[in-house]
């Protein structure tokens, strides 16, 4: 591994590098986007590897032959500098193939011949189609809209910029940030991350980070997201204390419990500690009680007046994925992951062998972020019906849902733990599930997700992170960016017209196919 957070950039090339002349065959009409040569030899210049990924259907109808395309190429890197891969799809519409975009064949196969994997590339591109490929690659994507980019697109896209100078920033701004800042070598480190199960997990990379820098990694954690702390590689000890001001719904903070919190922290003896919280809450109380403790040294986000309760203060675009926004604070610390390290999620749980059933999870955290139980109950159906095995799980609190959901066509698994979870999602050949904390464990164990995604929040800071992924629901929602717990809008439109046909499509276009029956028997 380079170090770095990418590896290489993957261009769209018609109305992103070059201005669209549909079914162009003649080199004479290649005609740069503006700014595309600077913003290309930026990115040469930092070291990325940049390709070419581009469906070229009019080979298919007939519209210019394969030497007429070979000029058509010639002539962009003539004009633009030379490329590192071009990947072409040569078919129609109608083909089946699995290099055409939104399939993310040309992603994958671009990504192998720079010497890398999917996840480690962006892709930049102006229709939905570019940023369905990336997602279902488990690439970034970012959009660069012209005049025929829909509205759709541009509100599902995850992430934007204006024109290429600006993809370029945002690609190296989102490296600088995970630059450390030179620091000597370091003792007990304590971590803190207090909510959920998917805060938890995203977390873990940077975790990681600061394991590769210390001696010893202690994690004060939550009741809510003290399961996944115990997946989480790197962390050497772990405390568990709820900080009542960041609960979803808080409560009265008890002064004997924090002063006990305190005295506790004083015997781990920690150096530093580095403080990792969501956008909308406040590190300065625990960084109180973190001094009250007599640490001397803590990093946290701040976009308030600190006083001396942070040594380092740290700042970050609101747009950042929240992974590379953990790992973005622990560089300002100056830890940095190990080279050998991709940056993905990760948990310690046993490898499992990839099988081809579906997991559906219906739950999630917050109702806003759930799927209609009726809409979930008809895909389990149909999903069944096509000859897939589906196994529907549940927290704790959702057995009845799970059962709902399950109906006679799928399988409820019944009550598990966390690492159970994790085992029988690590062998699924896909999760579908929302906004929730199994999203994340999928992804921690390399599992493609279809997300059914209400847009209270950002996709591109909380979707599934470096996982082969499709989008589904409705990305311009009334609900959309409101941080909403309860569905503000009457009939949950942005998921309630999610059905089977859509999550249908959505398992062939991440390559899953229907078991094959044994010994000639029809498929359960």
């Amino acid at each position: 591994m380079s170090g770095r957070l990418f590896d290489a950039v993957l261009f769209d090339r018609d109305g992103t590098l070059v201005v669209d002349v549909p079914y162009n065959g003649d080199p004479a009409k290649v005609v740069p986007m503006p700014g595309a040569r600077a913003a290309l030899d930026r990115l040469r210049a930092a070291g990325f590897r940049l390709g070419v990924v581009t469906n070229q259907s009019g080979l298919a109808r007939g519209r210019f032959g394969a030497e007429q395309l070979t000029a058509v190429n010639r002539r962009v890197e003539e004009l633009l500098g030379p490329f590192d891969d071009w990947q072409v799809c040569p078919h129609g519409e109608d083909d089946g193939c699995r290099c055409r975009k939104p399939a993310p064949g040309l992603v994958e196969a671009a990504a192998t011949a720079l010497g890398t994997v999917a996840a480690r590339c962006v892709v930049v591109g102006d229709i939905g189609r570019d940023m369905d490929a990336a997602l279902a690659a488990g690439a970034a994507g970012i959009l660069v809209p012209t005049a025929i980019t829909r509205s759709e697109e541009i509100a599902a896209a995850p992430f934007q910029a204006a024109d290429l100078a600006g993809a370029a920033d945002l690609i190296l701004a989102h490296e600088a940030l995970l630059q450390p800042v030179p620091a000597g070598s370091r003792g007990t480190v304590l971590a803190v991350r207090a909510d959920s199960v998917g805060d938890v997990l995203v977390t873990g990379p940077a975790i990681r980070a600061l394991a590769a820098g210390a001696e010893r990694v202690v994690l004060l954690c939550g009741p809510r997201g003290r399961a996944a702390a115990d997946l989480l590689p790197g962390v050497d000890e772990i405390v568990e204390q709820r900080l009542p001001w960041i609960d979803p719904e808080p409560q009265a903070v008890d002064d004997a419990e924090m002063r006990a919190l305190v005295e506790r922290l004083r015997g781990i003896g920690a150096d530093e500690a580095v403080v990792f919280t969501s956008f909308h809450q406040s590190a300065l109380p625990l960084a109180l009680l973190l001094r009250m403790a007599g640490i001397g040294r803590i990093t946290a986000i701040s976009d308030d007046y600190p006083g001396s309760l942070l040594d380092v203060r740290h700042r970050v675009p609101q747009q950042l994925p929240e992974p590379e926004r953990a790992r973005s604070v622990a560089a300002a610390a100056g830890f940095a992951l190990p080279t050998d390290d991709d940056g993905r999620l990760r948990v310690t749980v046993p490898p499992a062998p990839r099988g081809d059933h579906l997991v559906v999870h219906p739950g999630a955290s917050c109702e806003a972020r759930s799927c209609p139980p009726e809409n979930l109950r008809a895909i389990v159906a149909a999903l069944a019906a096509d000859g897939h095995r589906v196994i529907v799980t549940g927290g704790p609190g959702e057995r009845r849902l799970a059962a709902f959901v399950a109906g006679d066509a799928g399988h409820d698994a019944g009550p598990m733990t966390l690492s159970g979870l994790a085992t029988l999602i690590a062998g699924a050949a896909v999760l579908i599930t929302g906004n929730t904390g199994p999203a994340h464990l999928a992804a921690a164990v390399g599992t493609p997700v279809i997300s059914l995604y209400a847009p209270t929040v950002p996709y591109g800071r909380w979707g599934p992170y470096r996982v082969p992924a499709v989008r589904l629901g409705d990305p311009a929602a009334p609900c959309r960016d409101t941080r909403a717990t309860r569905c503000p809008v009457p009939g949950h439109p942005c998921l309630s017209g999610v059905g089977p046909d859509d999550v249908r499509t959505a398992v062939r276009l991440l390559g899953v196919t229907v078991p094959r029956p044994i010994h000639g028997e029809v498929a359960a």
